[in-house]
């Protein structure tokens, strides 16, 4: 791994993708298969924490690993509607020449597989289904950390919600938060604030690594690699 890189960790609801319709839907549909009032508008305050978890705060009744269930096969009937947008896509190809990218999402993992599968962006990726403890816990943060053996100095988690800030604080990484997402503002003191994905250049340390096409093409065929290594197989559809 090199160390002069900058290791940038992406959540990825709100963030990266707009989910949202993506999960209204998947929550009525969930609601009325259950014949349960299940609010969206109670939904949105915990969306970054386990699904779960999300269900024991709203009052939901029932197996909630059964509702989970229920709720990914009706997300998946329209999750390939939900992309990066082009403006993101720009700024992450830019970012991706002198940093390493990883995402870190309470989604599942074949969902994640299902919306990042064709753009070979992302090194390292933590997705629910590899944690046992989600966000605020920083355990998903510390195992790409882990993993990559990069100093804390070097490495930014860059989120849209209170869960996503604490579990960075938890790990005692840096933390930049986005404007478009879930939360536009946190009550919180000394948060970097984002109005783009082209700003996070801007608040990086200058690194001297030599740039040449070997080098992006030796990065574009590891992101690949690593990628089918996540996903070593395609997944089982649940529709």
């Amino acid at each position: 791994m090199n160390s002069k890189k900058n290791l940038l960790i992406f959540d990825l609801d709100g963030v990266l993708i707009n989910s949202l319709p993506n999960m209204q839907y998947a929550l009525k549909k969930t609601s009325l298969y259950l014949d349960q009032k299940l609010s969206f508008k109670e939904h949105k305050k915990y969306i970054g924490l386990p699904f779960e978890k999300i269900m024991l705060n709203m009052g939901a009744i029932g197996d909630y690993k059964y509702i989970k269930s229920l709720y990914i096969k009706f997300s998946n009937q329209n999750i390939s509607k939900v992309k990066i947008l082009d403006v993101k896509l720009n700024a992450l190809k830019n970012l991706k020449k002198k940093n390493i990218l990883a995402i870190f999402t309470s989604k599942d993992k074949f969902r994640t597989y299902k919306i990042l599968k064709k753009y070979h962006l992302f090194e390292h990726f933590i997705t629910s289904d590899d944690i046992v403890k989600g966000k605020p816990n920083p355990e998903g943060i510390l195992k790409i950390l882990k993993k990559t053996k990069i100093n804390k100095k070097k490495f930014y988690f860059i989120g849209d919600t209170k869960y996503d800030f604490l579990a960075a604080k938890a790990a005692r990484v840096n933390y930049l938060h986005v404007v478009w997402g879930i939360e536009k503002k946190l009550k919180y003191n000394n948060i970097k604030y984002i109005k783009s994905i082209s700003e996070i250049k801007k608040l990086l340390p200058q690194t001297k690594t030599k740039s040449s096409f070997l080098d992006s093409f030796r990065q574009l065929k590891y992101a690949e690699l690593s990628f089918k290594n996540f996903f070593p197989c395609n997944p089982i559809s649940f529709e």
